[in-house]
């Protein structure tokens, strides 16, 4: 087959000898089987994988965890106000020498003596069974003020675990004494230090 090419600058003619390849309809088959068998193979594939890997969607994704929601009580007493003490036992534990030592942590802001004065916290001679918040040249916080109770040896027990936790919002920084050991040598201290030591339960 040839066709007639005219150039754009002389007119003279060129001409182009273009070769086809002739194909029998046989051949064409085999091409497009194998394109079909190509396709087929991909979509098979495609299939066999969501079967063998296949994974169920729960209803519900993730999981469920169960909070118990907890009451924010506003009372000055904490959960520990709550818990039963036996504190005649613990007073038991109680040691007057070892409660003078371990009183020295207190004593950078607290007297102890007979006629002591008020330091960065009130002085603390005759404190077991005194009103709390109640002596009258001391400027105490709000809390302690209005906390109207006394200076039971159940009341001095769970302020001395945690002042903080105890009476909420006192000013007092002391972080607490953990052992009950401790505690209980510190009340018998405080309370041998009085006029009238009250007895011990």
């Amino acid at each position: 087959m040839y066709i007639k090419f005219y150039s754009n600058f002389n007119l003279s003619c060129y001409t182009f000898k273009i070769k086809f390849i002739k194909m029998d309809s046989f051949e064409i088959n085999k091409i497009v089987a194998a394109v079909l068998m190509v396709a087929l193979l991909v979509i098979g594939i495609g299939k066999l994988s969501d079967v063998i890997f296949h994974v169920e969607k729960p209803e519900t994704p993730g999981y469920t965890v169960k909070v118990d929601q907890v009451s924010t009580a506003s009372s000055s007493s904490t959960d520990a106000a709550e818990e039963k003490i036996d504190i005649a036992s613990l007073m038991a534990m109680g040691d007057l020498a070892h409660g003078e030592k371990v009183f020295k942590k207190c004593a950078a802001c607290h007297s102890i003596i007979k006629g002591g004065k008020n330091n960065i916290g009130p002085a603390l001679y005759n404190v077991v069974g005194r009103k709390i918040g109640r002596i009258e040249d001391y400027k105490y916080s709000k809390a302690l003020a209005s906390y109207d109770k006394e200076w039971t040896f159940e009341e001095l027990n769970g302020y001395l675990t945690k002042p903080a936790k105890w009476i909420k919002g006192t000013k007092m920084a002391f972080a607490g004494l953990r052992k009950e050991k401790d505690r209980a040598s510190v009340i018998k201290y405080l309370n041998e230090n009085s006029d009238n030591p009250l007895q011990l339960p």
